[in-house]
């Protein structure tokens, strides 16, 4: 069972000459009022009384009076807390009657819920921070993050080299006639003489050819001349004639190839191998501009999944307020960040966070809550009462969602609330300067 306060006497403290209140349980008291009669001074003095010296006020006495400072405070859990005489020194008494002090307040009060304004103060980030501490997933959701953002820098790396790697492809020049590998002069200039070599070897077949048309010439007429001389030689005659024809038909299929092509290659050999290199450089950035693109959509991919599990993350976990989550390391409710909240999400936000980092603490105080409109007011009174929690509040104005209205250190006015029948209101006493 959450520590709720009970009643509180109050005497001395800043702007407060004497006034005696009795919380709602569950819910709100709204201490209401013109600016500077102690509305504010109530809140401090029982911040004071419970946190410690720590929360004194810098000026605590009220500066009209001779009488120091005194507070008195009873808890639900029996505890009765008190400060009073000249050093305005803590006693806290158990339902025993034996004396503790402030260690055993500190075990079960929280410090952020006497002193809301620190933690509504407090960066996007350490207000995330305490959120993540209350579910108990910061240091997993810490390494995601970390996860996240590392993969996030590889990729707009990657991501970055793709794009100049793109932008080199563009301007490269790429010459769509040129061979697929650089050309060699040595294999252009031995083809050549391949060529020249048979092209050689026909001519000497020619020649050959003309030697022996010549030497059939001369026979024919040394057999005219020579007719004693025919048996001789008709056998060479013959043997010639079939060389003849013989040489004859090869010599008619013979095609001499040209190398005006090669002597051209050779030539622009330099130019060629230029287009070359251009065109297997067009194509290997090509292929790496190709496969950066591949790791940049797996980082992506990658860190989809991180993102997600974060999310899974933060969907399982127990919030302290229905529509509260982290994102990007800051606090967020209903998708606002805190900057874009209205006041009234803000003060019931940090309400909910302070309440779950000391369940045991059962009431907040919270300064300036004329920020809500009546309707709002009402709701978040009604939420205050189905989570338990009791809320010591004030508001500058004398409107009807004020619970007493305080007017020169005294209560003016006690206005009579709507409490659960589970837990009806004791009865107010009057208050009688002086008497503690």
């Amino acid at each position: 069972m959450s520590v709720k306060i009970r009643q509180l006497e109050i005497e001395n403290v800043k702007r407060v000459k004497a006034v005696t209140l009795t919380p709602t349980e569950n819910g709100l008291t709204v201490i209401g009022g013109r600016n500077g009669q102690g509305k504010t001074s109530v809140l401090d003095a029982i911040a004071w009384a419970l946190g410690g010296d720590k929360l004194r006020p810098s000026d605590a006495q009220r500066r009209e009076s001779v009488i120091p400072p005194r507070i008195h405070i009873e808890l639900s859990n029996g505890l009765i807390v008190e400060r009073k005489g000249k050093s305005s020194a803590l006693h806290v008494i158990d339902p025993t009657g034996q004396k503790a002090g402030q260690r055993l307040l500190d075990s079960f009060i929280e410090k952020l819920a006497l002193n809301l304004p620190k933690f509504m103060q407090a960066s996007n980030k350490e207000k995330a921070d305490t959120l993540l501490k209350i579910i108990g997933i910061g240091d997993e959701l810490a390494g995601l993050e970390r996860q996240e953002q590392s993969l996030y820098n590889q990729r707009l790396e990657i991501g970055r080299i793709a794009d100049r790697k793109r932008k080199h492809v563009e301007e490269m020049e790429y010459y769509p006639d040129a061979p697929d590998e650089p050309v060699s002069a040595a294999d252009l200039i031995r083809r050549q003489q391949d060529i020249l070599a048979r092209n050689g070897e026909n001519q000497r077949k020619r020649d050959q050819l003309a030697t022996m048309l010549k030497d059939k010439s001369r026979v024919e007429e040394k057999i005219a001349e020579l007719q004693a001389q025919l048996a001789q030689y008709t056998g060479q005659a013959e043997t010639l004639a079939a060389n003849i024809e013989t040489a004859q038909k090869t010599v008619a299929e013979l095609q001499d190839e040209g190398t005006a092509e090669l002597e051209a290659s050779i030539a622009n050999i330099d130019a060629i191998n230029v287009k070359v290199r251009a065109n297997a450089d067009k194509v290997r950035a090509q292929q790496e501009a190709d496969e950066l693109s591949g790791q940049y959509n797996d980082l992506s991919a990658q860190i989809d999944g991180v993102r997600k599990a974060r999310l899974n993350l933060l969907e399982k976990a127990q919030m302290p307020l229905a529509g509260l989550s982290v994102n990007d390391g800051e606090l967020t409710y209903q998708g606002q960040k805190w900057d874009c909240m209205s006041g009234a999400e803000q003060l019931k936000v940090s309400t909910a966070i302070i309440r779950c980092l000391n369940p045991e603490c059962g009431f907040v105080l919270m300064d300036k809550l004329e920020q809500m409109d009546p309707e709002t007011l009402a709701a978040f009174g009604k939420w205050l009462e189905g989570e338990g929690l009791q809320v010591i509040a004030t508001h500058v104005g004398t409107d009807d969602t004020c619970s007493i209205i305080i007017e020169d250190g005294y209560i003016k006015e006690d206005r009579p609330q709507e409490v659960p029948q589970s837990a009806p209101k004791a009865e107010m006493p009057k208050w009688t300067p002086g008497t503690f």
